[in-house]
């Protein structure tokens, strides 16, 4: 087996947070531009009380969560019919192409989730969902 011992460990620090195409405040982590990623993307999104992103998917590509703070509803499938409620410690899993939309249940208190995708463009693949088609 052989190592490639010259590339090295990074660490990111976030300071600043972007709004996304779900128009939510994510602070970027692991991606192919902050580390040089080439297969994954990680990063806490937050959920400000009582909001919600826009519906959408992610074309081609997995995505695992997990729920650092709050109870969050996820609202998915077609016609975003179909719901699960989530709550700290829970880890959820969305396949490709499957629709969803999170609401932070909570009127007072922001949701934080680590989101992490098999795409280190992550953004670049957000394709908006018509809620009522």
């Amino acid at each position: 087996m052989s190592l490639d011992l010259k590339r090295k460990a990074v660490t990111v620090r976030p300071k600043e947070t972007l709004t996304t195409k779900q128009n939510l405040p994510y602070y970027v982590g692991i991606s192919k531009e902050t580390a040089g990623a080439k297969g994954l993307s990680m990063n806490l999104v937050v959920i400000p009380p009582g909001a919600s992103p826009k519906a959408h998917y992610h074309k081609d590509f997995e995505t695992a969560i997990y729920l650092l703070k709050g109870r969050v509803e996820t609202r998915f499938g077609e016609n975003l019919k179909e719901s699960i409620i989530n709550e700290e410690g829970d880890f959820v899993y969305i396949p490709p192409g499957v629709p969803h939309k999170p609401v932070n249940l909570s009127k007072t208190e922001p949701a934080l989730a680590i989101v992490s995708r098999n795409d280190p463009n992550e953004h670049e693949n957000v394709i908006a969902y018509d809620e009522k088609s």
